[in-house]
């Protein structure tokens, strides 16, 4: 029982960095209705920032914030040199040059700063909180999870309750009838990817101290687990991603604990064969987001 415990805790600890990176992949889609398999590599490069800006000054906190503003700022670079002109070429071609990116992104860390692990240190302890015996969770197991639903709660908000939020879904589902009734659209798709650039840093912040450490390939991993957080909930529903996160870690967590590390892998091809056989829209999809 007390090994239950501990699996579902730390899977869902787990599941709320994918659901981070599950979220940085539903807002860019739902504001450009593309896949950015780039985000992974964008994040790296943030936490890479994060991590000499924590250096030259001692603050986890600066090294945050550049690694949120560093990605607001790489966000809206690819879109604006990149993806816009991929953009109009076909639907192909933003994918193809978004895996450009990544090995052209990675390359470029490995030469600057090396192929080795470094460490990435937390702002809080990660020593698991002991309640009568059972190890709960640690404070920065609380911190990435508050952390991830604040998100959550904002995105929700900016979709939902401001015009800002409308204008982005209506450029990625009617571009030309968005430009006659006035919306900037290039304006548009730049803050979506600028936003989904953002959050992406926050996951990558959040995760790579729990692994080995910052890498040029860190997040290869938790991109595969995000994409399958963010299909599972749904690429249009924030709160799917959430769920869909913690669902993933939640799974991942019992597979390795029970099975071992090297089934987990399988176990994430499986959940996301799964889905899209018997719910290619997601779990939280409706038939309204399906049809447009």
């Amino acid at each position: 029982m007390e090994r239950f415990v501990f699996l579902t805790l730390d899977g869902l600890a787990r599941g709320a960095v994918y659901a981070a990176f599950g979220l940085a992949l539903v807002l860019i889609w739902r504001g450009t209705r593309v896949v950015n398999f780039a985000q992974g590599a964008l994040a790296v490069a943030s936490a890479y920032l994060a991590y000499t800006v924590t250096g030259a000054t001692g603050s986890y906190w600066w090294g945050l914030v550049a690694a949120l503003a560093g990605g607001l700022a790489l966000g809206a670079l690819v879109e604006l040199l990149v993806m816009r002109w991929a953009g109009r070429a076909g639907p192909l071609e933003p994918v193809i040059a978004a895996l450009g990116l990544v090995l052209l992104i990675q390359a470029l860390l490995g030469m600057v700063y090396g192929n080795d692990f470094h460490p990435v240190d937390t702002p809080f302890a990660r020593t698991a909180l002991t309640v009568r015996g059972f190890d709960l969770v640690s404070p920065y197991d609380l911190f990435v999870l508050g952390a991830v639903l604040t998100v959550m709660l904002l995105l929700a908000v900016l979709f939902g309750r401001t015009k800002t939020g409308l204008r982005m879904r209506a450029a990625a589902f009617a571009p030309e009838v968005s430009r006659l009734l006035g919306v900037r659209v290039g304006r548009v798709l730049t803050l979506g990817w600028a936003l989904a650039a953002a959050v992406g840093a926050l996951a990558a912040m959040l995760v790579i101290p729990t692994e080995l450490g910052l890498h040029p390939t860190a997040m290869d991993l938790v991109f595969v687990s995000g994409f399958t957080a963010a299909v599972v909930g749904g690429l249009d529903s924030p709160v799917g991603a959430v769920v869909g996160g913690l669902g993933v870690g939640v799974v991942l967590s019992y597979v390795g604990g029970y099975l071992g590390s090297d089934a987990t892998p399988v176990a994430v091809l499986l959940l996301l064969l799964t889905v899209l056989l018997l719910r290619p829209g997601g779990l939280f999809s409706t038939v309204q987001a399906r049809r447009v």
